[in-house]
C-alpha cells in the first residue's frame, strides 16, 4: 500500500479543525519574522500531524497537501524551501496568552527539521517537532478548536494571531490582560527590536491592532473589540472583548485547502523578491497585489518606453496609488443616495489628480537616458500633430518637468504605458475618493 493511501482521506474539508495547544497562540519569535504563509502553513502541518498520531516519530504528507498554486519542477520550489528552512531556524517562546494557564514555558523551533523528496512524480514533505513539545502539540490537554477554512480567508499575520487567541476565550468573553508591548510580537510575528522600543502606541494601534480586529470581525464568527487601560494619562496595557455572532457567517469563497502560493509563485516569475512580494501581498491583500502584479507585466511585456529598471519600486508605486478593489459596506453607506453633480465632479478632479500624480512618479523613477528618450519622443510626436512652437521649445531647452510641458508629457507616457483609458476611473474608485473625502 502507498503511503499516500495510508494517509487519513480528507471528506469534508469545511469542518477540518486543529486543536492547537494554548502554549502555541501566543509564540513570540526570538530570531526572525514569522509570515503569514509560514503560520497558516505550520497549522496546516500541525493538523495533518494530529490526524496521522503521535505514535509517529515523523510525519509526512503530499506537499499538495499542504501549499498550491506553485510548480514543484521550478524555481517555485524555493518558496517552500524557505518557509520550512524559517519554520525550523526560527527560535521561539512557546507561552500561553494568559500568565499561568500553560503548563509549562519552552523554547525550540517550530518543527524540528524538514525535507522535501520527490517520488514517483509527486513531492513530499516531511517533518517531526521537538521532543520536549511533540506530545502537547498532537495531544494537546488545553486548546483552541481553530477552523482551517477560517484562517485561509485571513490575510494578516495579526488577524491569525487575534483569531487563534480569542477563539480560545470566546467562552469566557475575554482575553487576558497584557501589556500593549507584550502584544506586538505576538500579534506581528516580529522579534523584539530597538525600533519596538521607540514605538507609539498610538502607531501600533493604527497600523496592527485596528486592521486585525476589523479583518477578524469581517470573516470569523467573532466580533472583537479593543479594551484599553491607561496608567496615569498613558495606555499601559489591553485586551480584547470577544463575542459570538448572533448569526452563522456566509459560506466562505474559497476552499480551506491548502495553502495559496500562487501569487508568491508569480511574483517570483517577474524576478521579484518573495520575502518583499509576501509583504506587499499581507499589506495590500489578494485583489489588490493581483492586480499590480498583472500591471507590472504587462509593463515588462511593453517596454515601453524602455524595461523596468527597478521592478520592486514600480509595484509599491501602482500599489501606492491605487486602490484596493474591496470598498468597505461601511465607507459606501452613506453614497447610496444620489450624489449632487458638483460633488461627483470634485471627486473625479481628485481622482485624476492623484492619477496623474502617479504617472509623473513612474517617469521620475526611470534613468535619465530613458526619460531624455521619452522627450526626444514627446517632441517627435509633438511635431507631427503640429502642437504650438513654444512648447516645444520650452520642452527641449527646460525638459519634461516645466509647468508648460508637464502634462503633455504625462499624457503621451500614460496612453503609452497604460493604454487609452488610463485617466477613466472606475466606479468602485470613484467611491472610494468620496468616502475619504465626503463633502468636504
Amino acid at each position: 500500500m502507498s503511503d499516500e493511501a495510508q494517509l487519513p482521506a480528507r471528506t469534508d474539508t469545511t469542518s477540518e479543525i486543529v486543536r492547537k495547544p494554548v502554549n502555541t497562540l501566543a509564540i513570540v519569535p526570538k530570531s526572525a519574522r514569522i509570515t503569514l504563509l509560514g503560520r497558516k502553513a505550520y497549522n496546516v502541518l500541525l493538523f495533518e500531524a494530529q490526524e496521522q498520531g503521535l505514535e509517529k516519530e515523523v510525519h509526512r504528507a503530499p506537499l499538495s497537501r499542504i501549499v498550491r498554486g506553485v510548480d514543484f519542477d521550478s524555481n517555485d520550489t524555493n518558496i517552500i524551501k524557505k518557509h520550512l528552512r524559517a519554520m525550523v531556524s526560527t527560535t521561539v517562546e512557546w507561552q500561553s496568552p494568559t500568565t499561568g494557564e500553560g503548563a509549562a514555558w519552552n523554547v525550540s523551533g517550530l518543527l524540528a527539521h524538514a525535507k522535501l523528496t520527490k517520488e514517483s512524480g509527486q513531492v513530499w514533505v516531511e517533518w517531526s517537532y521537538a521532543v520536549n513539545l511533540k506530545k502537547e502539540l498532537l495531544e494537546p490537554t488545553v486548546f483552541a478548536r481553530l477552523k482551517l477554512e477560517v484562517i485561509s480567508q485571513l490575510r494578516s499575520h495579526a488577524a491569525v494571531a487575534l483569531y487563534e487567541i480569542c477563539t480560545r476565550y470566546k467562552d469566557i468573553a475575554k482575553t487576558s490582560r497584557q501589556p500593549w508591548r507584550w502584544w506586538h510580537p505576538v500579534l506581528t510575528g516580529a522579534p523584539h527590536s530597538a525600533s519596538v522600543e521607540k514605538l507609539e502606541y498610538r502607531i501600533f494601534k493604527r497600523d496592527t491592532l485596528k486592521s486585525a480586529i476589523a479583518e477578524v470581525n469581517a470573516i470569523t464568527d467573532l466580533d472583537i473589540e479593543l479594551i484599553e487601560h491607561k496608567q496615569g494619562r498613558a495606555i499601559s496595557e489591553i485586551q480584547f472583548g470577544i463575542r459570538l455572532k448572533s448569526q452563522t457567517p456566509l459560506p466562505l469563497r474559497t476552499p480551506p485547502e491548502p495553502v495559496d502560493l500562487k501569487l508568491i509563485a508569480w511574483a517570483s516569475e517577474l524576478e521579484l523578491d518573495t520575502d518583499k512580494a509576501e509583504e506587499l501581498l499581507v499589506l495590500h491583500g489578494a485583489e489588490a497585489f493581483k492586480s499590480a502584479l498583472q500591471a507590472l507585466a504587462e509593463r515588462i511585456a511593453k517596454a515601453y518606453p524602455g524595461p523596468v529598471r527597478d521592478r520592486l519600486r514600480y509595484l509599491r508605486s501602482i500599489l501606492k496609488s491605487e486602490a484596493e478593489d474591496e470598498v468597505k459596506v461601511e465607507a459606501i453607506a452613506p453614497l447610496q443616495q444620489v450624489t449632487a453633480p458638483k460633488r461627483e465632479a470634485r471627486w473625479r478632479e481628485e481622482w485624476l489628480r492623484r492619477r496623474r500624480e502617479q504617472v509623473i512618479s513612474e517617469i521620475a523613477a526611470m534613468s535619465l537616458d530613458m526619460q531624455q528618450s521619452l522627450v526626444d519622443g514627446l517632441l517627435a510626436d509633438m511635431e507631427s500633430k503640429g502642437s504650438h512652437p513654444s512648447i516645444r521649445k520650452r520642452l527641449a531647452s527646460s525638459g519634461w518637468q516645466h509647468p508648460m510641458v508637464i502634462q503633455e508629457m504625462v499624457r503621451y507616457y500614460a496612453k503609452g504605458a497604460h493604454g487609452e483609458d488610463w485617466d477613466v476611473v472606475k466606479p468602485e474608485a470613484l467611491l472610494e475618493i468620496a468616502a475619504e473625502l465626503g463633502d468636504n
